[in-house]
């Protein structure tokens, strides 16, 4: 009977320590996964603080093509490569109109054009944002270039005398 006892003591006893030892790796791993993510949160949120632009200038061009000219000035701490990924809107006051990228001049899309040529929009340096539109009307227009996960540029002007 004593040893019976004793026996099943030493089962319950590993199976106590294995069920621990399992317990305690499951969540030290948790642990590892939740701090993997906290830190790829802060990288991301870093990263999008760090891609920010101001729009210095805009006005408006009526021929030979109509468009909005944005002077756009890269002030973050990255540059930007992907315009794809920038959001414009321009417009009559309060009914600013989306445009999106294309490296060719069309209706309802906009080009950008960095100032030393080379397809990279360096940390200060200013771009020109063309947004082109069939119809210019209005007295007071505004603009926001917002690159994405990042905070807008609004810009508000009026039409040229």
């Amino acid at each position: 009977m004593g040893f019976s006892t004793t026996f099943s003591e030493v089962i319950f006893l590993i199976a106590s320590v294995v069920l621990a030892s399992g317990t305690s790796a499951y969540i030290l791993y948790m642990g590892g996964l939740l701090q993997s993510n906290m830190l790829q949160i802060v990288s991301d949120v870093r990263t999008s603080l760090s891609i920010q632009v101001e729009i210095v200038y805009a006005t408006v061009q009526t021929s030979p093509q109509p468009h909005f000219i944005l002077y756009v000035k890269n002030v973050g701490k990255l540059p930007i490569v992907d315009y794809e990924s920038l959001d414009v809107y321009v417009g009559e006051y309060g009914k600013a109109v989306y445009f999106r990228f294309s490296s060719t001049p069309s209706d309802g899309f906009f080009t950008v054009e960095d100032s030393d040529g080379d397809g990279v929009w360096e940390v200060g340096e200013t771009a020109v944002i063309r947004a082109y539109t069939s119809d210019i009307s209005g007295q007071v227009f505004e603009a926001r270039v917002k690159p994405f996960k990042s905070i807008a540029s609004i810009y508000v002007f009026p039409s040229p005398p």
